[in-house]
């Protein structure tokens, strides 16, 4: 309708061609094109010649049929961008996000999520330097859905950058899942300034007691030994960088082990740095400074020793120590009264073995006395762990009423 008031007032002389074109915001060439079109066919003259025609880059039928086979087939629970992102990368299909999206909204296949009032928080900015704070988490989770048992997944990436720098698949969460998962990480990029986690246990002392001993977790020990600091966040929102990480994880990491028919930890450990290096290069961003902020190993830190449960022991008169229920004997070729109220270090590594270090150097030993197993502590959450593979667990009949 503007256009034709335009055309009116310039047919009538009432208007200059350059301020027709001003006035519509069109060149003054296709403003001489609308004025014929207007003198030849009036008002109908100014209709588009392609409206109620289809579009040239409308998707084709088989096009579109293919998509939707994908979408309810192999892509079945995937979410318009990860299934995009298949359709052009694995299928190659030319397709866009937003095509898939209105697609699979059309078939019920997607539901548009409302908008929702966000809260506000205090924003942080990203850490200037690749490597100076990284964020570490657990999320439990069924990553192998009903193909492999439940498991956690620890997760740790860098404030800076975005970028994974460690993935693994661990039964729960506990000193040794992160102590391994810590190893990996210095072994490739060398040590952070500091990691920033949650309160949990594994991190920080949350009661701490009333004796004169540090209170130092062993992770907290190991991290001090390695000159890493430890921050922990008081919300989930503070270390946000790692939360929207693992919800990001839950999506794409649980339909990629799905292709790929991974059901248990071992297979998905393996596939792991693919699925690093892919996620680094499609949401890693480059920090402001390109200083790396990492630092080498020492030659003095040996993470054999280090990344392993340590507990100080004072030798006895006769060279013994007890170590969780366990009578060690120190063997040594010196005179028994030069280590006589030696402080020793107990390590025990994750697969239970013993080494006792006296001056950074291991002792040789035998064992005493194993005494008989006594009542163990479990934390809350751990106890459908404690209980599994137990043959006096009870197990419910399948005609149970519990099932």
């Amino acid at each position: 309708m503007s256009r034709l008031e335009v055309m009116q007032r310039l047919a009538g002389k009432r208007l200059t061609q350059a301020e027709a074109a001003e006035i519509l915001g069109v060149s003054v060439r296709h403003v001489k094109r609308l004025l014929s079109k207007f003198r030849a066919g009036g008002a109908s003259g100014l209709v588009s010649q392609r409206r109620g025609k289809p579009s040239h880059n409308q998707l084709s039928p088989e096009v579109q049929q293919k998509v939707l086979d994908f979408l309810k087939g192999k892509y079945l629970g995937f979410g318009p961008t990860l299934a995009c992102e298949k359709l052009v990368e694995v299928e190659k299909l030319q397709i866009s996000d937003e095509s898939v999206r209105q697609m699979m909204m059309a078939e019920g296949l997607w539901k548009g999520r409302k908008k929702r009032k966000v809260a506000v928080h205090q924003m942080r900015e990203r850490r200037a330097c690749f490597g100076e704070l990284v964020q570490i988490d657990g999320s439990p989770h069924a990553w192998f859905e009903q193909r492999g048992p439940s498991c956690s997944l620890l997760v740790a990436i860098d404030d800076a950058t975005g970028k994974l720098v460690g993935l693994l698949f661990v039964e729960q969460e506990s000193f040794y899942g992160y102590a391994q998962l810590a190893k990996s990480y210095f072994e490739g990029c060398g040590k952070p300034v500091a990691f920033y986690s949650d309160k949990h246990g594994i991190f920080r002392v949350n009661q701490p007691s009333t004796g004169l001993g540090e209170a130092l977790t062993q992770f907290g020990r190991a991290m001090l030994d390695l000159d890493i600091q430890i921050l922990c966040a008081n919300t989930p929102q503070a270390k946000g960088r790692v939360e929207r990480a693992n919800q990001t994880l839950q999506d794409r990491l649980v339909k990629e082990l799905r292709l790929r028919a991974i059901s248990d930890m071992t297979q998905g450990n393996l596939y792991l740095p693919e699925f690093i290096a892919d996620f680094n290069q499609r949401f890693a961003v480059a920090p402001r400074s390109t200083h790396n902020a990492h630092r080498p190993l020492t030659s003095q830190e040996n993470l054999a020793h280090i990344l392993v449960w340590q507990e100080p022991r004072t030798l006895s008169k006769n060279l013994t120590l007890q170590f969780k229920n366990v009578v060690y004997q120190i063997q040594t070729k010196r005179p028994s009264y030069a280590l006589r109220n030696a402080i020793v270090t107990v390590c025990q590594d994750a697969a239970g073995l013993v080494t006792i270090l006296y001056k950074a150097k291991p002792l040789d030993f035998t064992i005493f006395l194993a005494q008989a197993h006594q009542a163990d502590i479990v934390d809350a959450k751990e106890v459908d762990l404690a209980l599994q593979n137990q043959s006096k667990a009870h197990k419910p009949a399948p005609n149970h009423p519990w099932r």
